[in-house]
């Protein structure tokens, strides 16, 4: 893989690294970090509002949850269509173009007169984060020099966990002061100012190793790309179909008011900033056990918040595990695909983006019929069961291959 890196990094094409400065490869890789910070927040942004859309236009929390699922289910679609459609076109253009789309998404959703033009900016969301994704997460090898790919990665990477520390409960907070509205104006506002910095400090990137649907395909022969993949559905199903519907749990259960919410979310998405340091400095060398740890750490919260979390106390002990073990599942995922196409970087992209937004949309929607058909703690304890089956698959897989995955 170093030597793979080495010789994209400096392959003849416009962007050679040894012709521009250092701090200007790194405000680039801080440029696409702030460029995912604004889509995760974007997509993940309903969290924390979910109750005020509702009620906004007189909808139940499960309706409200599509929010969640229009994204992660354009999103799948998006990241092989748009990335091979657009294979050919520089990648500065193209994340440039996503930011326009995103900024225009969220000043849609801050106008909408009726909640079915909200669901329309969630499409055009669905299809950014398809998109930037899949381009973005593999750029690090491009901006800065062979030594610095490991550290660049994780500071792209961190953009999850900050959309959780900082967006979320930013946004909630907005939309505690000036209304739901006002939060989405917001992102289009900060999403313009990524835009900015992209066209300032980000190189041209032409297409290199075009990515083609044949591409793609040959990729699942691979037993280690198809166990990334079981992996990636069964953990994201889990997170997803539960922390979705967490303010409606936490304002039932645990009765909180609105305003604590955002404090409970607060510390949830500190927590996931540790865990995505703590699984990027380990999943490179302990893969199963990283991705295995977090399930487990998942599983054990889910499944103890509809007793503890009747206490402010429990659920926000509760909240820190959880945290800290979703802070280590995108790179955990991103990694076993990696490792898995260490030729293919960005079909790796697209494939981890694809499995990874499929299974949000299909946890929210899941999440969704449950909250409505039973309650918030039934949410919980099946999720749990679905992360605790994760933990089965990777016991059954070290069983199986006791020296480590085949790309290990």
């Amino acid at each position: 893989m170093a030597s793979s890196t080495t010789a994209t990094t400096h392959h003849p094409g416009g962007d050679d690294l040894p012709t521009r400065s250092p701090v200007i490869g790194w405000l680039a890789v801080v440029a696409v970090m702030l460029g995912i910070f604004s889509i995760v927040t974007t997509e993940i942004l309903p969290i924390g509002l979910l109750t005020r859309i509702g009620a906004s236009f007189t909808i139940s929390d499960g309706m409200a949850g599509l929010m969640m699922t229009m994204p992660g289910f354009l999103a799948a679609i998006a990241a092989p269509v748009v990335t091979v459609a657009t294979a050919r076109i520089d990648r500065r253009l193209m994340l440039c173009v996503f930011m326009v789309l995103l900024a225009g998404a969220n000043f849609l959703a801050a106008v909408a007169p009726d909640y079915w033009l909200v669901l329309v900016s969630r499409v055009i969301v669905g299809i950014v984060i398809g998109g930037f994704w899949s381009i973005g997460a593999s750029l690090a090898e491009r901006l800065v020099p062979a030594e610095s790919v490991g550290r660049a990665t994780a500071v792209i990477f961190s953009a999850v966990p900050l959309g959780s520390v900082l967006g979320v409960p930013a946004g909630t907070f907005i939309g505690d002061l000036a209304g739901w509205r006002t939060a989405f104006v917001a992102m289009g506002v900060l999403t313009a100012a990524v835009l900015v910095m992209l066209l300032i400090v980000m190189p041209p990137l032409p297409p290199r190793r075009t990515t083609r649907l044949t591409v793609l395909r040959t990729m699942l022969d691979s037993g280690a790309t198809r166990f990334a993949l079981l992996l990636t559905v069964l953990v994201v199903l889990a997170h997803f179909g539960t922390y979705t519907y967490v303010t409606p749990f936490l304002e039932q259960v645990t009765d909180v008011s609105a305003e604590l919410v955002t404090v409970f979310l607060l510390i949830y998405g500190a927590a996931g900033i540790l865990g995505n340091f703590l699984g990027g400095s380990l999943v490179v060398r302990h893969p199963r056990a990283t991705f295995g740890a977090a399930a487990g750490m998942i599983a054990a919260a889910t499944l103890l918040l509809p007793v503890l979390g009747q206490w402010k106390a429990g659920a926000i002990a509760l909240l820190v595990v959880w945290g800290v073990a979703y802070g280590a599942v995108p790179v955990s995922s991103q990694t076993w695909f990696n490792k898995a196409n260490p030729d293919t970087p960005e079909a790796a992209s697209v494939m981890f983006t694809a499995s990874f937004q499929a299974t949000i949309s299909l946890g929210a929607l899941a999440g969704g019929f449950v909250v409505d058909g039973s309650s918030p703690s039934t949410v919980m304890t099946l999720g749990g069961m679905t992360a605790a089956l994760m933990v089965v698959a990777v016991w059954v897989h070290h069983a199986r291959r006791p020296a480590g995955p085949d790309t290990t």
